[in-house]
């Protein structure tokens, strides 16, 4: 697991792109009916005997070839970015409160796709082991200040009262067709939603580690 800090947030790229914020009614965490196929909520995985890196929102199962990445915000101590990355790509995560019975990817994907376009960029969708999904050209701004577009394969599913939001960048991205094994990683994320009101498309929180946190 490698970390790395940041003395300012970084932006991002779609955080337009969330769906209005609205209360979500405090009411009990009630067990989703069981999935063949993750992303998990957390009450369908507890006590399966499977490790996992514990982030809060996320927990991440060791995955072969792939290291688990954390971006932390120098000044507050935040992560800002999980990443799951490996000699050809990388798959980000972020999780979001959404509406139960909703579906929060439906509403935000459009926007996703405006969004690109609009910074100068191209998507169209696609469907994919996880749905509907958007093949991009994402603009990212280089460390000389040029923008490049980066090929991103952007993936939405909905859970238990959250949306998890996972993007492709590499090989995983230009070929879908080839990335049977990042999906499967992508498939034994868990998300921890909490049982508290949120308002609809606010992220959950991603920690750090308990024994990351105590290094000096």
């Amino acid at each position: 697991m490698k970390f790395r800090r940041k003395s300012e947030p970084t932006s991002e790229p779609a955080s337009s792109s969330s769906a209005a914020a609205s209360e979500d009614q405090p009411t009990p965490v009630v067990p989703a009916e069981p999935r063949t196929d993750g992303p998990f909520d957390e009450s369908q995985v507890q006590d399966d005997g499977i490790a996992r890196v514990d982030l809060g929102s996320l927990l991440i199962s060791p995955s072969e070839g792939r290291e688990l990445r954390l971006q932390v915000d120098e000044s507050s101590g935040a992560v800002q970015a999980v990443m799951l990355a490996g000699q050809d790509g990388a798959l980000e995560l972020q999780a979001f409160a959404a509406p139960r019975n909703g579906d929060l990817w439906g509403t935000v994907r459009p926007q996703i796709l405006d969004d690109i376009v609009g910074r100068g960029g191209s998507a169209e969708e696609r469907e994919g082991r996880f749905g509907t999904e958007l093949v991009a050209q994402m603009p990212v701004r280089k460390p000389d200040g040029e923008v490049a577009l980066q090929p991103t394969r952007i993936v939405g599913i909905n859970g238990q009262r959250w949306m998890l939001r996972a993007s492709f960048l590499g090989r995983p991205a230009v070929q879908p067709e080839e990335a049977g094994e990042w999906e499967d990683a992508l498939a034994q994320v868990v998300v921890r939603r909490g049982a508290g009101a949120m308002p609809v498309g606010e992220p959950l929180l991603a920690t750090l580690p308990e024994q990351a946190r105590r290094v000096k």
